[in-house]
């Protein structure tokens, strides 16, 4: 008796609304992420069988199976930016040497209940940016786990983050002023 069905159930089934939230604000639409959502979890449930939960699990595994479902689907590999794009010679060193920010805590982060403002800086951020942004804070994936889910370098991850929080300071600290909020200027 093939029990393929209800294990996939039991293990891959409980991650559907990370996988969901992540594609969602990967895609932008309700629609695209339905669809990235659909083809992850089938590709996820083809190659089952090969599937070792090994150290983390299977929620970091479905979100890899979603960025490679994404970036294929946008046709990435031709823009996909290299770790001297993400970072600059000037600052190389300071800027893979950031300290680690820890994690959020699980459950203490809601996307739902963040300021449109926040929301759009976000958006507004590349796509490869705004992954690894959605994939630390939201996700709280550590920094190993988002370079094995995204298939980049630990050093790239880290200037990624890096940069993304930078281009979202810079974003928000006109709002920030605006709003009398001190410690988000730069």
């Amino acid at each position: 008796m093939d029990d393929r069905p209800q294990r996939f159930e039991q293990i891959a089934m409980p991650h559907l609304d990370d996988v969901y939230r992540m594609a969602r604000r990967l895609a932008g639409s309700q629609v695209e992420a339905e669809d990235l959502v659909q083809e992850t979890f089938l590709r996820a449930y083809r190659a089952f069988d090969g599937f070792d939960l090994r150290e983390y699990g299977a929620r970091p595994w479905l979100l890899k199976i979603l960025h490679n479902v994404f970036y294929t689907r946008a046709g990435h590999e031709a823009r996909q930016p290299t770790l001297l794009d993400d970072a600059g010679f000037d600052n190389l060193a300071g800027e893979l040497d950031q300290p680690d920010c820890g994690s959020l805590g699980a459950g203490k982060v809601d996307w739902e209940q963040f300021d449109e403002e926040l929301k759009d800086a976000v958006d507004e951020l590349a796509a490869e940016y705004r992954e690894v942004l959605l994939l630390w804070s939201l996700e709280e994936l550590s920094y190993k786990e988002i370079a094995e889910v995204c298939g980049i370098p630990l050093g790239t991850v880290m200037s990624r983050l890096y940069r993304a929080r930078q281009q979202i300071s810079n974003r928000l600290a006109g709002y920030a002023r605006e709003r009398g909020l001190h410690g988000m200027e730069r």
